[in-house]
């Protein structure tokens, strides 16, 4: 997937507007002595914005609109560090709805659903995204919010939602708590728009079959935009990504280069329409693939593969680079147990251990199902971990994202 004429006058406007704000990244590129870009070679050699980029233009030196343009901000949690804070024209906001609200339309929704957002609303970019594009739909929005999962539930009855928006965690939660309270036959959700936190087909398989609904991964990141920016279809062959307001590559983790559609690496956005903070080859650390050739939707936009993890999801234990990925491959082929795990690490005796905690019913042999596990991990990883067997419903559960990975070697 090359850059068209179309996107390089776009991205050319963009790099015009952040040298003349005289913002960081404009300085950066005047620095470059980068003014424009002729060519898809030319653009291919720009180069990469990164998080710790954004920190350091802490608090508002990512701004290129005039300050009288900026109609409000968001923030990453900065949980790893300074917060990133993204400035928004009405413009942005305005684009933001339009792509939410094509999601949405993706997913066959329409004006005439009730839509439950349980995200978080304030700094974070998700409750008022889903929000935003709902009222561009048309649709009821009933803004809950993160949390209270008794009046969560009593909502979902009075009002007889349709559209559950919220993270895989949470949904999983809510599953379970209807299943325990009895109460499937007083739900009326229809589909769930799950974002924010990367999900097993096991999980996905889950949540749809004890709520009963279609589910839809949407996907998004705080520095561009929000979540909105693109949507699996019915067809559920990859997510749509809206590439007239985004252009998106594929490289190489290690090398920079853009790898051929198909292959896998990481995900790189550059925006081309973004007033408040334009980002230009903004390197997002999340793992996927472009996916060749026509969706059997018939839709234009391109599309990614389902988000695999980050490049920083790596950890080394014993001198062996693992991905959680990988752990979650061998646990899906296991049906005696649940779609939760945890994986914990520590340092023991001057060794590293991992711990895997899994979930399953009484019905079968704890120590025998362990053993299968651990021998199964060691043959995809190439060493053995500890295996716990629980029963289900001992692991957290989150009404936010998971933490599915444990390290106490830096507590």
């Amino acid at each position: 997937m090359q850059i068209n004429e179309t996107q390089l006058a776009q991205v050319n406007d963009r790099i015009r507007a952040l040298i003349a704000s005289n913002s960081f990244y404009g300085k950066k590129l005047e620095e470059a002595g980068i003014t424009e870009v002729k060519t898809p070679e030319d653009f291919a050699k720009l180069p990469f914005s990164e998080k710790k980029d954004l920190r350091d233009a802490y608090p508002l030196g990512l701004m290129t609109a005039p300050e009288e343009e900026i109609v409000r901000i968001h923030s990453s949690s900065g949980t790893t560090g300074t917060p990133v804070i993204i400035p928004y024209t009405a413009k942005d906001v305005d684009d933001w709805g339009e792509m939410f609200k094509r999601c949405y339309e993706v997913a066959g929704i329409t004006n005439k659903d009730r839509i439950q957002i349980t995200p978080g609303y304030g700094l974070w970019t998700a409750g008022i995204g889903f929000q935003n594009g709902c009222e561009k739909l048309g649709a009821m929005a009933v803004p809950m919010g993160p949390g209270n999962t008794d009046k969560q539930l009593e909502m979902m009855q009075a009002l007889e939602t349709t559209v559950l928006c919220s993270t895989s965690s949470y949904a999983l939660l809510l599953a379970e708590e209807i299943q325990k309270r009895g109460i499937k036959d007083k739900i009326h959700l229809k589909k769930g728009v799950i974002g924010s936190e990367r999900w097993s087909d096991k999980m996905r398989e889950r949540i749809s079959t004890e709520l009963g609904i279609e589910l839809y991964d949407i996907y998004g990141l705080t520095e561009i935009y929000g979540p909105g920016i693109g949507i699996n279809c019915e067809h559920n062959t990859g997510m749509h990504i809206w590439d007239d307001y985004l252009y998106l590559e594929i490289i190489d983790p290690k090398t920079g280069e853009n790898v051929p559609d198909g292959e896998w690496g990481e995900i790189v956005i550059t925006t081309l329409v973004k007033e408040g903070a334009p980002l230009i080859r903004y390197r997002t650390h999340d793992l996927s693939r472009i996916i060749p050739g026509e969706c059997p939707c018939g839709r234009s936009y391109p599309r990614i593969d389902t988000i695999k993890g980050r490049t920083d999801d790596m950890m080394k234990i014993k001198g062996v680079n693992v991905f959680p990925s990988q752990i979650e491959e061998v646990l899906a082929e296991f049906e005696e147990i649940s779609s939760e795990y945890q994986i914990r690490i520590s340092h023991l005796d001057g060794k590293d251990t991992m711990r895997i905690y899994v979930e399953t019913n009484g019905h079968v042999d704890f120590a025998e199902l362990a053993k299968r596990i651990a021998d199964r991990v060691k043959s995809k990883i190439g060493f053995t971990p500890i295996v716990k067997v629980v029963e289900i419903g001992v692991l957290p559960r989150s009404m936010k994202k998971t933490a599915r990975v444990i390290d106490e070697r830096f507590d």
